[in-house]
């Protein structure tokens, strides 16, 4: 694919997320670079994650033919999220297909919060918690979002 057909992808993307806003997260290019992206994305409703603004960088570089590199630039504490903020997330691993969109990956980033998945974690210790003590899991969870979520 040519670096001009990437960047006409990239500018469709953009110009489908703002014209189809998604009400939890906001941002895009970061400057003129189409390449590099920021988003903050909100924590759902009804979920340990509700009040938390998290922020995203979203690296396009291989995009569409390889997945976006999305790393989580606010900490987390979340199965699916390493401590270094890259997520374990199938829809960008091994079932990543360059028809699927950037709106639509943030739309599975949003549900990932909502649900985690514990077979594919990259958090041992919010696993452990999320698998074995509820309670614990969703007040340190609520404990990160006060702490570093909630700016």
């Amino acid at each position: 694919m040519s670096k001009m057909c990437q960047i006409r992808r990239i500018q469709s993307d953009l110009k489908y997320l703002q014209e189809n806003p998604l009400q939890y997260c906001t941002g895009g290019p970061v400057g003129d670079n189409l390449f590099k992206w920021l988003i903050i994305i909100d924590g759902p409703q009804h979920s340990p994650y509700e009040g938390g603004k998290y922020k995203l960088a979203i690296d396009l570089l291989y995009y569409p033919l390889k997945a976006p590199i999305v790393v989580f630039q606010t900490q987390i504490f979340h199965p699916n999220v390493g401590n270094d903020g890259y997520i374990c997330l199938e829809m960008v691993q091994e079932n990543w297909s360059p028809i699927i969109k950037i709106q639509q990956v943030l739309m599975e980033i949003y549900s990932m919060l909502n649900d985690p998945n514990p077979e594919r974690f990259l958090n041992a210790e919010a696993t452990r918690l999320f698998m074995e003590s509820k309670e614990e899991f969703i007040q340190t969870v609520r404990q990160h979002v006060r702490l570093y979520a909630s700016k």
